[in-house]
């Protein structure tokens, strides 16, 4: 059986790599999971949290990105990343200048989030067509202050920052511009006009979650998540698989940018399923909702309440408003989110390879 392009599904994830896992150490507090992000270690009154990602699906970014996805994945924890350690692998044929151009930009990218870049490995082999990043990022938090989804019970609200598809559309618009810029209607008239490329491509700008991991952690989650492959509906559906529960999403509450709409549509993609770091999702309790709308819009980040967190036997499931037909007001539609599977990115990445 060959599989398909992007991460292991969920199922053959636990089969053929969780379940490899022999030796356990006592200092380990959070092991690999699904949907966990960071894996956390005790050191005594601090915990060290630590994530590792690649970058394989972006060319023209990838130094910025691949700082910002591991950060992201350690403000999750409602931490603060201190240090990377990035594993860079190109191509037959790099030239000294697009390492430079590769590190130029990761070097800003860390000096803008305060994370210094203390160690790696880079290297020049046939076995990758286009550059290749391994970061793993790692942060550390008081001992007992992390953030979980194993906290998450039916009545948080699900809320979501930003907007959906928000790294998805700028890698889009940055390695693919060119072709989205020559698109013509019936009547010979431009499908995208410059400016909507630029704003799509400033998205880029947008995927760090540390900010808004961090003020929420402050207000107290029961569970934070980058949104990153899988899109939201499968970064909603790894919480409930950590945390035993159900949820229900409410489509017509998902922001989503102008721009990110049109590039979907014109390649084909599900923005629900299209990868968006740049985006958290947060878990809040009932009495905290509130305050955690105040506490982001203080740090000038948009957010959205977007679902509600239900019992495990109710399942995961999104909820579609649509007219009632000869009738006043709206009918519901109500469709099962499966797990999530190859992200949508890799309908445009796959044309190239």
């Amino acid at each position: 059986m060959k599989l398909p392009t992007g991460k292991l599904d969920s199922d053959l994830l636990k089969k053929i790599v969780f379940d490899k896992i022999k030796y356990r150490d006592d200092s380990v507090k959070v092991r690999p999971g699904i949907g966990e992000d960071c894996a956390v270690v005790d050191f005594g009154e601090w915990d060290c949290v630590m994530s590792t990602d690649p970058i394989s699906a972006a060319v023209k970014d990838i130094g910025r990105l691949c700082i910002h996805i591991t950060c992201n994945d350690i403000a999750s924890n409602g931490a603060k990343p201190l240090g990377i350690m990035l594993a860079v692998m190109l191509p037959v044929g790099t030239c000294p200048e697009d390492i430079e151009y590769i590190m130029e930009q990761a070097a800003d990218t860390a000096a803008e989030l305060k994370v210094e870049i203390i160690g790696g490995h880079t290297e020049i082999t046939p076995a990758v067509k286009q550059p290749v990043i391994v970061s793993t990022a790692i942060g550390k938090s008081l001992s007992g202050t992390l953030q979980t989804g194993n906290d998450m019970v039916p009545g948080d609200y699900i809320m979501m920052t930003k907007s959906c598809g928000l790294e998805g559309a700028g890698i889009a618009a940055a390695d693919y511009g060119e072709e989205l810029l020559s698109l013509k209607d019936d009547n010979g008239k431009a499908i995208f006009a410059p400016e909507e490329i630029a704003r799509a491509e400033s998205f880029i700008d947008r995927v760090s979650v540390v900010r808004e991991g961090v003020a929420a952690g402050r207000v107290g989650t029961h569970g934070m998540h980058d949104i990153t492959e899988g899109g939201i509906l499968g970064a909603v559906w790894e919480m409930c698989q950590i945390s035993g529960t159900g949820a229900e999403i409410w489509e017509g509450d998902i922001p989503m940018e102008p721009e990110t709409r049109k590039i979907c549509d014109h390649f084909g993609l599900d923005p629900l399923r299209l990868i968006s770091s740049g985006s958290m999702v947060i878990i809040a309790g009932q009495d905290k909702k509130d305050e955690m709308i105040r506490a982001l819009e203080k740090e000038s980040i948009p957010v959205s309440v977007i679902g509600r967190v239900k019992e495990e036997k109710e399942g995961v499931y999104l909820v579609r408003r649509v007219p009632t037909c000869g009738q006043e007001g709206e009918g519901r539609i109500r469709t099962t989110i499966d797990p999530p599977g190859t992200d949508e990115i890799y309908k445009i990445v796959e044309r190239s390879l």
